[in-house]
């Protein structure tokens, strides 16, 4: 499947947008952590913690998803391919990773520490609150630097498929009327 410009270009701007959205969400969280943790006041350790658990509730899993299925999309749809380079291949497992950590880690870590705070009892263990953001937030980094880099070159299937493509292109009878003779 290869995607035609218009729908490639749509689909690279709502990427971009998602993981970009994805990236400054998560700096809130991590701002919020660092409020929580660092202050002596119940009432800010449970606005922050709200807070994040508002966010992670709605934010976090729908562009994280949106982000996992347009880069999916993209890959596929476009030379780049899924398996075929090692960046995209690295930034794929990456998003799927950060997304389900985000699912089953981040947000079940918040609703606990809201549940904690609720009552009134004090965060057991701050580190924990903070611990999430700063994983995501060096995954995020990390991926969008080899989005621009592009480092690593071809995987194995990619290197195949780009030896096949060449044996096919030696083999192709050239069709003299075609060639055009340039001066």
């Amino acid at each position: 499947m290869k995607l035609r410009r218009p729908a490639r270009r749509a689909t690279l701007v709502v990427h971009v947008i998602a993981a970009a959205g994805w990236l400054g969400l998560t700096l809130g969280l991590l701002a919020l952590a660092l409020a929580a943790i660092t202050t002596d006041s119940a009432a800010v350790i449970e606005a922050a913690a709200r807070s994040m658990k508002l966010f992670a509730d709605w934010l976090v899993l729908p562009l994280a998803l949106l982000t996992l299925l347009s880069g999916l999309l993209l890959s596929l749809g476009t030379p780049w391919g899924l398996a075929r380079h090692r960046w995209v291949y690295t930034k794929f497992w990456l998003t799927l990773a950060t997304t389900a950590a985000s699912a089953f880690a981040l947000r079940p870590g918040i609703d606990d520490t809201v549940a904690t705070v609720s009552a009134g009892d004090p965060v057991a263990d701050p580190t924990g609150l903070i611990a999430g953001p700063i994983v995501s937030l060096s995954a995020y980094l990390f991926m969008t630097v080899i989005s621009v880099l592009k480092p690593w070159g071809l995987t194995r299937r990619g290197r195949r498929q780009r030896d096949q493509n060449q044996r096919a292109s030696r083999r192709k009878p050239v069709d003299a009327e075609v060639m055009r003779q340039t001066a």
